[in-house]
């Protein structure tokens, strides 16, 4: 039988479904001698399509802000090269420069829909921002001197660029070309001057007069240049190094921020000396002598009111004594200076004012900050500064994301329930206004379903978000550290931690959104289990539960057929005291030598605990320490709250929690469950008697070349173990190539050991057939490990009702046993339709109803298991069980146990997510490979219908959190800060366009402030200036071409058209514009003629002009 290669299926999709290539996959497919009943399979490889559509969260390593007054849009780039536009809630936007270099400046055309960013690699790019995604016009990479600082007047088409090395060039935003004109750093300063006075640091025009440009270069020294005489009128020098400069809006005064924590106020026509200088953080000393001096002012702003004093602010510039003090904002307005303390490094921050105008009272009313991991807004109207309440989702990295869950197709009811809990979680005391930043439109939402992404954190936090049609918001805050007693500082902590930080690091999440149901797996080896109320109660006694879980029992008799033998396992009652040790046939005497025994490694507290409405604890379920070795960390999880059973396990073994009762019903380890029918042939052994107790965790044994320590830290811990990552537990290094299935066992330790530390690495409970004979379903547990084994566990239940409370839930090994290659990832049930066959469930209702009601009637309520429709189904029906694993897919035939269909996904890598998901009426097997391709096979025949290569795994943060779900979506955290999310359905890409927001919008821009009578009479206001004609091509000549180089855009030919100067350019604006919105030009057709015929008229005149001076010298004009 040839073996199936997935990558002809990228060059053959479209014949992979015809007839001819059907018949040889299914002769690859099906093993010989079997013939399944045949499914009609509706999905095609043209219903799949990748794409990305929106990014959520704060934007990593943030280095540029700017703000457009007109339109309302923020802007924010980053160190890599991403750009984040941000309008009214909802509207969000991301874009990425192909260069990956950092954003060092952005400057918006006010109010036309573009923006020009300035790159690190002396790059300058047009960005149109009237489409809904934007794109690069135009592009203009300096190859001679190193950009600086950038400046765009309001309403000028000239960009004036600073340079290292104290150059200034100007360039046309229009053609995106360079002007002839420049002005040298040696014509700038003194003639007498020896230095060199650094890179420019600040270019601005006076607000009232547009001709004179202030410079300010690094060293201490500002010029202000008169453009048309090109020459300096006045030189300002300062002994200090300047940061920033800010115009009063009057440009008689302006202000410089210095290196040594002072700011200079200086009169223009008074170049001498500062007209006052302030140490705004400065020890004022008694014998007027200069104040000590300071930290650095990065950055000020000078804005003025009509009513009152102007608002100076300004980051930085605190007392170098000031050790360990929060970075700060100083707002200093009249007499008053108020220090606002930030929680991170501030990046830059923007005044909002009024108006755009410069030459007009700037009446601000807010500032925006941007800071290394948020984003802040600050009210400057209110008294006492309050910050805005941030509406965008910016918060998920408040704690480092170690896990990822993502639900699609959601019960209608669940985001209100969660909302209306989340809601009381809200914080006081923010400003009483609307959020400013409120540009742009919302797109049209045309998915209609629920979804609902829950991350869990290193704190031990779980959110739960609503995700509905790509946008993003927070519903409810879940804190799973509150039942553990902290410590309140190092030394304070139990010895039995087995993580130096973060010990209640989230690291599985299992949700059942029918029932509400949420069960987690942290990192210190413990399972909660929460039920949803929306009644606060208080819990008088935490339940709780100690495992212990182990592998090294001798002379096991094999529990095949039968009951389960007694467990040895101490079941802990509604206490929180540790459980005394007891005799366990493993262990020796419990802690004679010293080693710690039987204890948890976090201590459940045993105080009453008040918990609010929202999801509340049911159970505390913790493994425990066993003669002197720490619990491992759990490898998988799954909860059913029909049955009310949680089961979990890591690389010792299994146990299984019937949570309505509290007890331990399973506690077997991995060899155990295989009973006489272990492939291996594997010894039980203790590993006591071979290894010294060196507090290493036994998982360890898997990893051969893992430092000790390593397995002590958390997921997020910079020193990261690979263990805590990877949802399987037990996983190659990214860059060992090794092919053999069994390549995540090291070579370092003995082959015994290798086999011996099996861990279970997918759960899934179900009503199907548990043995060849069996005739109908029944409920059972399916067991996936790491060495590709499937077992089946079978439950016997009590009936509903009070009997589920009195009598034991009976669990025994069922005998059944599938391989396949590779740890197993997931596993599915398909009736005999091919539909996809849901776990039973149990509705959510309200449990903590009062008690004043008869106990029948509540237990009236309780609804017997809910089975799905195809469990009831006839006798002779069969099912089908889809299992993937690292490196294939089966189906599985049942009750005969045949393989009716198998995949081999990959040979030389392994799947890191496989998901079973539905999509246009129909299921898929979709799976994310760790070289980076993202596959879907059908069901039941595993037809390949997609196969793209999108992402090579990178980092363990994209194999920890990728996942698949309903609807063609999938997820993944593509920076420690942020989420992104793709979609696979043709479909989904299809209304893509429709979905995402727009944002621009046609705004009037404000008026521009009146200039007076007097003022026009005596020439007292703002001076305009013609700067077309300083520095067009006729008066300022051309640019030197070897000093930078024009990039055409791939915004395509409209945007280029839009950029264009003269009347056709304003045209093709407009008809852009048009375009965009869906609009017809209809009745603008008369004007569009005429204005195109104009334009004709006007480029014969053009031409007729360049013929006749075509051959005269520059001399002869």
């Amino acid at each position: 039988m040839r073996k199936f290669n997935i990558r002809k299926v990228l060059d053959g999709l479209t014949a992979g479904s015809s007839s001819a290539s059907q018949q040889q996959q299914q002769q690859q497919q099906h093993p010989a001698g079997t013939r399944e009943p045949e499914i009609q399979e509706t999905l095609q490889s043209e219903h799949f399509q990748l794409c990305k559509t929106v990014r959520h969260g704060f934007p990593y390593q943030p280095s540029a802000l700017a703000f457009d007054p007109v339109q309302k849009i923020l802007a924010v780039g980053t160190q890599t090269g991403a750009l984040r536009l941000f309008g009214r809630p909802g509207v969000e936007c991301y874009c990425q420069h192909d260069s990956g270099a950092a954003v060092i400046q952005l400057q918006f055309l006010i109010n036309e829909g573009a923006l020009v960013s300035a790159l690190a690699d002396d790059t300058l790019h047009l960005w149109n921002l009237r489409q809904k995604r934007p794109a690069i016009l135009h592009s203009l990479k300096f190859c001679r001197e190193r950009v600086t600082f950038c400046h765009l007047p309001f309403q000028s088409k000239w960009l004036y660029v600073g340079t290292e090395r104290g150059n200034i060039h100007i360039v046309n935003v229009e053609s995106f070309t360079l002007s002839g004109y420049v002005i040298m750093w040696n014509k700038a300063i003194e003639l007498s001057s020896k230095s060199h006075p650094g890179p420019v640091v600040h270019i601005s025009d006076n607000p009232m007069d547009e001709g004179k440009l202030l410079i300010g270069f690094e060293s201490g020294t500002v010029v202000l240049w008169d453009l048309k005489s090109k020459k300096a009128d006045y030189r300002y020098t300062y002994d200090e190094a300047i940061h920033s400069v800010a115009w009063h809006h009057e440009g008689k005064q302006f202000i410089c921020s210095h290196s040594d924590g002072t700011l200079t106020i200086w009169n223009v026509r008074s170049p001498a000396k500062p007209m006052q200088t302030i140490t705004p953080h400065g020890k004022q000393l008694k014998d007027g002598k200069k104040p000590e001096p300071c930290k650095p002012i990065l950055k000020v702003e000078f804005k003025t009111t009509r009513s009152g004093e102007p608002f100076i602010i300004l980051s930085g510039g605190l007392s170098y004594d000031t050790v360990g003090r929060r970075p700060c904002l100083t707002v200093m307005h009249g007499k008053s200076t108020a220090v606002l303390e930030m929680d991170y490094s501030i990046v830059d921050f923007l005044t909002l004012c009024e108006t755009p105008y410069p030459n007009d009272f700037q009446e601000p009313y807010a500032v925006v900050v941007l800071l290394e991991k948020d984003l802040v807004l600050i009210d400057l109207a209110q008294n006492g500064y309050p910050i805005f309440e941030n509406p965008y989702p910016l918060s998920i990295h408040e704690s480092p994301v170690t896990c990822c869950e993502y639900f699609a197709g959601c019960p209608g009811d669940l985001i209100p329930a969660l909302y209306s809990v989340g809601a009381r979680q809200k914080r006081q005391g923010y400003s009483k206004k609307e959020w400013p930043i409120n540009g742009g439109n919302w797109g049209l939402g045309v998915q209609s379903y629920p979804e609902i992404i829950i991350t869990g954190h290193a704190d031990g936090s779980v959110k739960f978000w609503d995700a509905s049609a790509i946008t993003l918001q927070v519903l409810y805050k879940l804190k799973t550290s509150k039942v553990f007693e902290k410590s309140r500082n190092k030394d304070d902590r139990p010895n039995t931690d087995i993580v130096d930080e973060d010990p209640y690091a989230i690291q599985i999440i299992s949700w059942c959104p029918e029932s509400r149901m949420l069960c987690i797996a942290g990192v210190s080896a413990h399972v909660i289990i929460y039920r949803f109320s929306k009644q606060e109660v208080i819990t008088e006694v935490i339940p709780m539960l100690e495992v212990r879980l182990l592998y090294e029992i001798n002379d096991v008799e094999s529990p095949e057929g039968e009951q389960a033998p007694p467990l040895p396992t101490p079941v802990g009652g509604a206490t929180p005291q540790p459980i005394p040790p007891q005799s366990h046939p493993s262990t020796s005497s419990s802690s004679s030598d010293g080693l710690r025994d039987n204890v948890p490694c976090l201590k459940v507290k045993n105080s009453p605990l008040k918990q609010s409405p929202g999801y509340q604890t049911e159970l505390v379920i913790q493994l425990v320490w066993v003669g002197g070795e720490p619990p491992q960390q759990i490898t998988s999880l799954a909860v059913n709250s029909s049955y009310g059973l949680v089961v979990f396990g890591n690389c010792n073994g299994i146990a299984m929690v019937d949570y309505l009762q509290k007890a331990v019903l399973l506690n077997l380890g991995t060899i155990e469950l295989y009973g006489s029918n272990d492939p291996y042939r594997r010894e039980p052994r203790s590993p006591r008697k071979s290894r010294q107790p060196s507090g290493a965790g036994l998982c360890d044994i898997s990893e051969g070349t893992v430092v000790p320590e390593d397995r002590c830290k958390s997921p997020t811990s910079a020193k990261m173990s690979r263990k805590l990552s990877l949802p399987t537990d037990l996983k190659p290094d990214l860059d060992i190539k090794d092919n053999s299935f069994s390549r995540s066992r090291s070579s370092s330790v003995t082959s015994i050991d290798k086999e011996s530390r099996e861990a279970i690495s997918a759960l899934h409970f179900c009503e199907t057939f548990t043995r060849k004979a069996d005739s109908s379903p029944s409920p059972c547990l399916w067991v996936g490990t790491t060495l590709g084994t499937v077992l089946v566990i079978a439950l016997n239940l009590p009936p509903g009702g009070e009997q589920r409370l009195l009598q034991p839930v009976i669990v025994s090994p069922s005998g059944t046993i599938l391989r396949l290659k590779g740890a197993i990832l997931r596993m599915a049930f398909l009736d005999t339709t091919g539909c996809l066959v849901p776990p039973a469930y149990e509705s959510w209702r309200e449990h903590n109803v009062p008690e004043e009601k008869d106990e029948k009637e509540k237990l009236k309520k309780r609804r017997p298991v809910s089975v799905s429709p195809s469990s009831s189904q006839e006798i002779s029906e069969n099912q089908y069980a889809v299992i993937c694993s690292e490196k294939q897919a089966k189906v599985i035939s049942l009750p005969t146990q045949n393989c009716a269909y198998k995949q081999n996904i990959t040979e030389t890598s392994f799947v890191l997510r496989g998901d079973i998901v539905a999509l246009s009426n129909s299921i898929c097997l979709a799976c994310f490979c760790a070289n980076g391709h993202i596959m879907t096979f059908s069901l039941p025949s595993l037809r390949p219908l997609l196969d793209v290569y999108y992402l090579p795994l990178t980092n363990m943060r994209i194999a920890r959190t990728f996942c698949f779900t309903n609807n063609g979506q999938a997820l993944y955290l593509v920076s420690p800060t942020e989420i992104q999310r793709l979609t696979y359905s043709q479909e989904t890409c299809e209304n893509l366009q429709e979905m995402l927001g727009e944002l621009f919008t046609p705004v009037e821009a404000p008026e521009a402030p009146n200039r007076g009578f007097f003022k026009g009479l005596f020439g007292g206001g703002a001076q305009s200036l013609d700067r077309e004609e300083l520095f067009g091509e006729s008066s300022s000549g051309k640019a030197s071409r070897s000093l930078a180089q024009h990039i055409p855009g791939p915004g395509g030919i409209e945007g280029v058209k839009g950029a264009a100067s003269g009347v056709v350019g304003e045209l093709a604006r407009a008809r852009l514009a048009l375009d965009e919105r869906g609009q017809k030009l209809g009745d603008l057709e008369e004007r569009t003629a005429a204005m195109l015929s104009s334009a004709d008229s006007f480029s014969k005149h053009a031409h007729e002009m360049m013929l006749k001076y075509k051959d005269k010298k520059w001399y002869q004009f």
